[in-house]
């Protein structure tokens, strides 16, 4: 089996070649530190202080992406992207309960909001861009059927029972859990996780690597082959991988008002604020499942995706319910009529695309379409 992670970024490479420290290029080294520090000491946002905050933002992401596909090579796969998943769901799920104990009643539909802007952002925005751009540079590529339709089932799942169900239930009113629903939801969530997990890393490795050697491409099929990372270079990667994603957390929570200014007096919906949080905060994956595409190996993009949709539903929602039971708030869960059809048509969809063991433009282009859809009418409800 082929345990070659992406390679790192071509940027990265250009930029990093001359000047390194241990392997690392020193931009991506010093640039996670100024980010934290300048995030920390963020107070309001504006003018030249915005634009310098957004520049540290986009920064702090590439850097995210190098030490994250650095780690990822010396882990081998599927580690690498397990790691990256779990990392930036964490500290995610950290911001979104630390908003909901900011801002109390008003919060309630956050979760809900940010769960369903991450499935469609990994399931049909990652998913569309990474087909399309693999499939152009590659025209067809292959991956292992058996973990993405154990990732999809499991997804599937979690999504229904937490964004859909709550609108059927009669225990409580409209679109939410009662306690003990709340409390069972919360317990299958981390159950069906950890299920994922010990499949991806102990008992079904296999299912979640492609095996490049049976692929009927040429030999020559771009891939960058990387002499092995160091351990020293590894571990000052992942510890400089924390702060990176931590500050892109705390960057777009700086950002977030001026964000919440600009969508209010444009006049749009509430529910475009957490797409546009939940897009900054899933870059870093999203740019890492992207240059494994390019460098063909779609099976690394498809497992950051499932993943990092798992990750999402499997952590948020236990933490979420617990904050919700211990302020006493009414976690709104159930997603309107519009956002259902689409979930549902998200993942019909995306058990027939990701059902053959190889991908193309097309299947990109479906998955980019449904996307749009969403964005549309999340813009015009």
């Amino acid at each position: 089996m082929a345990n070659a992670a992406p390679r790192l970024t071509d940027t990265a490479e250009a930029t990093g070649a001359r000047a390194q420290f241990a392997g690392i290029p020193l931009w991506a080294a010093f640039v996670p530190l100024l980010a934290l520090v300048a995030a920390l000491t963020a107070g309001a946002a504006g003018g030249v202080w915005l634009v310098a905050l957004s520049l540290l933002l986009g920064a702090a992401i590439m850097a995210a992406v190098v030490h994250a596909e650095t780690l990822a090579h010396y882990l081998g796969e599927p580690y690498g992207t397990l790691v990256l998943a779990f990392a930036v769901t964490v500290i995610e799920c950290s911001l979104i309960v630390s908003i909901m104990l900011s801002e109390g009643s008003s919060a309630q539909a956050l979760a809900r909001d940010t769960l369903m802007a991450a499935i469609m952002l990994t399931i049909n925005g990652f998913v569309g861009i990474c087909l399309l751009a693999g499939g152009g540079r590659h025209h067809t590529q292959g991956y292992t059927r058996s973990g993405v339709s154990v990732g999809l089932a499991m997804l599937a799942t979690l999504a229904v029972l937490t964004l859909v169900l709550p609108n059927f239930t009669t225990s409580a009113r409209g679109p939410y859990y009662s306690t003990s629903q709340l409390l069972f939801v919360a317990l299958v969530s981390l159950i069906i996780y950890a299920s994922f997990v010990v499949a991806q890393t102990i008992r079904h490795r296999d299912f979640f690597l492609f095996d490049l050697s049976t692929s009927d491409e040429d030999e020559d099929d771009g891939i960058d082959h990387h002499e092995p990372v160091a351990r020293r270079t590894a571990l000052l990667a992942g510890a400089l991988m924390l702060p990176a994603l931590v500050a892109v957390v705390l960057l777009a929570k700086a950002l977030s008002p001026t964000i919440e200014a600009t969508v209010s007096d444009a006049g749009l919906p509430r529910a475009v604020v957490g797409i546009i949080i939940a897009a900054l905060v899933l870059a870093p994956e999203g740019f890492a499942a992207l240059r494994a595409a390019r460098a063909n190996r779609v099976q690394t993009s498809l497992n950051l995706s499932i993943g990092s949709a798992l990750a999402t539903i499997g952590l948020t929602i236990p933490a979420v319910a617990i904050t919700a039971l211990v302020l006493g708030l009414d976690l709104q869960l159930g997603l309107g009529p519009s956002h259902m059809v689409l979930l549902g048509l998200t993942l019909l969809v995306s058990s027939l695309t990701l059902s053959t063991g190889r991908t193309n433009m097309m299947l990109g282009v479906v998955h980019l379409v449904l996307f749009a859809s969403y964005l549309f009418l999340s813009l015009e409800p």
